[in-house]
């Protein structure tokens, strides 16, 4: 080995120790202890995006969100598929406000964390965060919509009245009128109005709204994560049917996923989470 691998090597091997250092001091609460350590790792071996995100879970702790930013950004630099610097990247940006881009940077978490982990609690937390931040986005463009709603319907109003004016300057719109005209922007506003999520779309054991739905050869949709852990902890079987299942046997229920994508994107109100 050449005097310069030979080098590279012992700075790796360092890197690693001072990374064991800093998961040690992290998990006794010793932040900027792990936080030096974290350091050291990465001016020995800076394109380990590891040694990236475990410092900025260490500035995530201390609510530094520009510097979990900053690691985060340099650690995807490294690592596109590293589903912790998406994650902690989406929740730096919701932090000051960047609602659309936390949104994209939880998402592309989720989607690297189910493929990774299915049934990971990783990939639970970043649902769990991405449904906080989309619900928070649907409420303020609802919002929005409703005020736009109410000023045309004001203006639609107006409009009937001064209509009905040009043959009796003091005739009244008629009550018939103003019901139908009600009942229009009514309907304009259905998709907003919170109701039930249909029973199609939502697991059979949590009875919420799927989020990564699986079938069984019987013909039964259950949410990934929930029927992975059934049959972890209770039995090689399917909780309704009570017929024999392996987890290899599950398959990804597509056309539900696609269903339940078009009535999040259509009803945001649904990812307010129970």
């Amino acid at each position: 080995m050449s005097p310069a691998a030979d080098s590279a090597a012992g700075s790796k091997r360092q890197a690693e120790l001072l990374k064991q250092e800093g998961n040690t001091f992290f998990k006794k609460d010793r932040i900027s202890a792990a936080i030096d350590a974290y350091t050291g790792a990465i001016a020995l071996c800076q394109n380990v995006a590891v040694y990236r995100t475990n410092r900025a879970l260490c500035y995530k702790k201390r609510n530094e969100w520009a510097k979990v930013e900053e690691d985060c950004r340099m650690a995807i630099h490294y690592d596109s598929h590293s589903v912790k610097a998406h994650y902690m990247l989406g929740l730096a940006l919701l932090n000051r406000q960047e609602l659309a881009g936390g949104i994209k940077a939880l998402e592309k978490s989720l989607e690297l964390g189910r493929g990774a982990h299915p049934a990971s609690y990783m990939v639970e937390e970043i649902w769990q965060e991405l449904s906080k931040a989309k619900y928070i986005e649907w409420e303020g463009l609802s919002k929005m919509r409703f005020s736009q709603l109410n000023k045309l319907n004001t203006t639609c109003k107006k409009a009937l009245k001064s209509y009905n004016s040009l043959d009796s300057p003091t005739a009244d719109v008629s009550e018939e009128h103003i019901n139908e005209l009600d009942e229009v922007f009514r309907k304009a506003a259905k998709a907003d109005t919170p109701t039930e999520v249909p029973d199609h779309l939502c697991c059979k054991i949590t009875l919420d709204i799927f989020r990564d739905p699986v079938i069984t050869p019987s013909g039964i949709t259950y949410e990934r994560a929930v029927i992975l852990d059934h049959l972890n902890r209770v039995g090689k079987f399917d909780p309704v049917t009570r017929e024999a299942l392996e987890p290899h046997q599950l398959i990804s229920n597509l056309a539900v996923k696609e269903a339940v994508d078009v009535f999040l994107n259509e009803h945001g109100w649904a990812y307010k989470i129970r």
